[in-house]
């Protein structure tokens, strides 16, 4: 019988962790009683048992609650200090789950009246990237997503800020939010400034909604990278366009199903994409709200849809070979997944 490995030792890139989402729970509770913010008992009791909240977001009441529950949770991120401590964690914690290389996703304008203006924000952002993979060994940088639920113009700015700070560790220019509100081509503007500005296009797609999503993504954004993209599995020629141009969904399994999206591990369509050939980098998307880090993402794959230990490293290597990271990061990452699968 084949030895199973460790996935928290299988190294591996981190393509898709949301900003406040990248949060610990006990971070969140400290920080709370620091500002006496008051938590719903929905984030209180998955806080302190352990179990995420009961989300639905396949309708938009669900997908509000959902954003209630995240804004509550960002609303105690006031000080450079909370996010310096945000960020060291959020690496402290991928490095324990075997990630070499993290890119954080971040919107700066949720952040901004508390720090003091949008380019101060940033500004502390990266800083604290900075100082987090100089500490911790893990190699970071930074995503800048727009809210598609914002009008374009604002997307705009965002994506010139983004080009702007291309050399202090910004990498890519997303867009976030319920993919229902705000069609992908009224925010086509912002992803061309920011590809003529050499950043990766990496948009979320094909979560809530269906592979015309994702289609929308390819064709109007020219995405590189799909947040999510799980819903392309609905439609074999869009499985084929995106084996064939090798974008790479950021699979995020265990939010798929605590968002409604599938009703068990084991509906999340991991193998249709795999067989298909569409690379895919797998990710925690929120773990302060749905309960599970990186590695356990890795553990679904086996768990549930019996990857074994050779196509588990096959997606190690597809996340790896589609982060921004350093020709001698990638390197180094790809030959340590090696070392995992020779142990």
């Amino acid at each position: 019988m084949e030895a199973v490995r460790d996935v928290s030792l299988l190294p591996k890139a981190h393509l898709h962790l949301h900003f406040t989402g990248s949060m610990r729970p006990t971070t969140l509770l400290e920080l709370a009683d620091k500002y006496g913010v008051h938590l719903p008992e929905a984030l209180t009791g998955a806080l302190t048992g352990g179990h995420p909240p009961k989300l639905r977001a396949t309708d938009e009441r669900g997908w509000f609650r959902f954003q209630r529950l995240y804004d509550i949770a960002r609303s105690c991120l006031r000080s450079p200090e909370d996010i310096q401590r945000l960020v060291r964690e959020a690496a402290q914690e991928d490095v324990r789950d075997g990630s070499g290389w993290l890119e954080i996703q971040v919107d700066p304008t949720s952040y901004a009246p508390m720090l003091g203006g949008l380019i101060p924000a940033l500004e502390i952002i990266l800083d604290a990237v900075e100082s987090a993979s100089r500490e911790t060994g893990l190699g970071m940088r930074v995503l800048i997503a727009a809210n598609r639920m914002k009008h374009p113009l604002d997307a705009r700015t965002l994506a010139r800020l983004a080009v702007r700070f291309a050399d202090r560790g910004v990498i890519g220019f997303g867009l976030s939010n319920d993919e229902r509100r705000g069609m992908a081509r009224d925010f086509d503007r912002a992803f061309a400034i920011a590809r003529a500005g050499g950043l990766l296009a990496a948009p979320h797609g094909g979560e809530l909604t269906g592979p015309a999503s994702v289609r929308d993504c390819l064709d109007d954004l020219h995405a590189a990278r799909i947040g999510h993209g799980v819903r392309a599995a609905e439609d074999p020629r869009l499985l084929r366009k995106l084996a064939d141009r090798g974008v790479t969904c950021e699979v995020c399994p265990a939010s798929n199903v605590a968002l409604g999206v599938y009703e068990k591990p084991e509906d999340v369509p991991l193998r249709t994409l795999y067989d298909a050939g569409v690379p895919m980098a797998l990710g925690a998307d929120d773990p302060l709200l749905f309960g599970s880090r990186l590695a356990a993402q890795y553990e679904i794959a086996r768990r549930h849809h019996a990857f074994t230990d050779e196509e588990l490293a096959d997606l190690a290597r597809q996340s790896v070979r589609a982060s921004a990271a350093p020709d001698e990061n990638k390197t180094k990452l790809l030959a340590d997944i090696d070392a995992w699968l020779a142990s």
